[in-house]
């Protein structure tokens, strides 16, 4: 189910691994932005999404898109993160999940028996005019960014 596809991407401003501010409206009319929301740092599944994503940066960068990862950790674990596995793109701090919230991708999440509000791993393909171009929600990690680099390449045919 679509939400947002089609629709003037939610506003942003975050922190990132630095503590810069990064803004949605930094890459208007430059680049296109490959939003992606992860549930935490160091965990396997977002260990590999991130060096998935990492692996293909040139080619994220060749197509004008940069790559921007968000999840509710704070800064001093995105750094670690980043460290551990070269990552060549920003983290984003949403220790509110305040943007989480407005992409729609916080839900109540279930294991183990135990309900717990979380992110629900998901992307978001932005285009230089700030509309939501494509969505994957619920993503599976195995051959998802294959999925968004495809995407990418194939949209000016």
């Amino acid at each position: 189910m679509s939400m947002l596809e089609g629709l003037q991407a939610p506003m942003f401003s975050l922190q990132n691994e630095k503590g810069e501010v990064v803004s949605l409206s930094d890459y208007k009319g430059e680049k296109s932005v490959v939003l992606y929301f992860y549930p935490k740092d160091m965990t396997p599944g977002c260990t590999t999404e991130a060096c998935d994503f990492r692996d293909a940066h040139n080619d994220f960068s060749n197509l004008d898109a940069v790559i921007l990862g968000v999840s509710p950790d704070d800064e001093s674990k995105h750094v670690k993160f980043i460290e551990k596995h070269g990552l060549p793109f920003s983290l984003l701090v949403d220790t509110d999940h305040k943007v989480a919230e407005a992409y729609g991708v916080w839900k109540l999440k279930k294991m183990y028996g135990r309900e717990y509000m979380g992110i629900e791993r998901s992307t978001f393909l932005i285009n230089k005019d700030g509309i939501v171009e494509k969505e994957w929600r619920k993503v599976r990690v195995k051959n998802h960014i294959e999925e968004v680099l495809n995407y990418l390449r194939n949209k000016g045919e």
